[in-house]
């Protein structure tokens, strides 16, 4: 049997106590410092308004705010998106945390799918959905068709987007097995789709300090984040994959995304 058509092994949800920050917290000059420049990069991008939808104006706006936390970006040369394709892309990753969908937007701006509750979200909602952000209700099954639908003419339309399959953010990257439904978008559009590999470090050290769990608050997580000292994110494209059938698109990507775990100490 290959490694794409392995059963998963049952996962173990995960919560806030997952959470173990592994490295000295920033002092409260620094942390108030990184405070301001992410309320300068927020207001900007109110600012903005409309053309915050812009790539180059989103872009921006993405690294700005990655940088007035502190984190490091780590990314290669590759696009996300599939160069030479004309249907869209449409880019699955692993999800630990509201700050991947940042970190990738700073990589290349794409069309976002995400959970309803963040337009709901102070402050954040808002810039999501002046950014063209895409909402769904993860548990609402009977919108799945219509969603679907939406997504594959998104794709035929040329652009490309962002989804987290997995549904809920999980506190490491083998966390949560990848939902189907988004592959048949892919499917039907013949769309290339993108498997992404996201992972979080302090001092080369594995770190779930930006995991964002449970109920845990937005508030909660975001001072968690700003407060982190050395943290870097790590974002690794993978080879793109073509199909027609989304069980086997949704193994595929998911193996990609969990293969060659690194070890702890990079």
């Amino acid at each position: 049997m290959s490694p794409a058509a392995a059963p998963a092994a049952p996962a173990v949800l995960c919560t806030p106590a997952c959470v173990t920050p592994s490295a000295p917290e920033v002092p409260p000059a620094e942390l108030g410092r990184r405070y301001a420049a992410l309320a300068y990069e927020i207001g900007i991008g109110v600012a903005q308004g409309e053309r915050l939808a812009e790539p180059r104006a989103l872009r921006a706006r993405a690294r700005g705010i990655v940088g007035a936390l502190g984190v490091r970006l780590e990314a290669g040369p590759e696009r996300l998106t599939v160069t030479g394709s004309r249907p869209g892309t449409l880019i699955v990753a692993n999800h630990i945390s509201w700050l991947d969908v940042v970190s990738l937007l700073a990589v290349e701006p794409v069309t976002v799918l995400a959970k309803r509750e963040v337009g709901r979200w102070p402050v954040i909602g808002s810039l999501a959905r002046r950014a063209g952000s895409q909402f769904i209700d993860r548990d609402g099954l009977r919108q799945l068709p219509h969603v679907v639908d939406e997504l594959s003419s998104t794709l035929r339309s040329g652009h490309s987007v962002l989804v987290f399959p997995q549904a809920t953010t999980w506190c490491s990257v083998a966390g949560g097995r990848f939902r189907r439904a988004t592959f048949q978008a892919a499917a039907d559009a013949g769309a290339p789709v993108r498997p992404v590999t996201i992972r979080y470090y302090q001092h080369g050290v594995r770190s779930t300090t930006a995991a964002f769990l449970g109920d845990e608050t937005f508030g909660a997580s975001l001072h968690r984040v700003a407060r982190a000292r050395g943290l870097t994110v790590r974002v690794t494209p993978h080879a793109p994959l073509r199909g027609t059938d989304r069980r086997e698109l949704a193994a595929e990507a998911q193996a990609a995304v969990g293969a060659h775990e690194m070890p702890a100490h990079v």
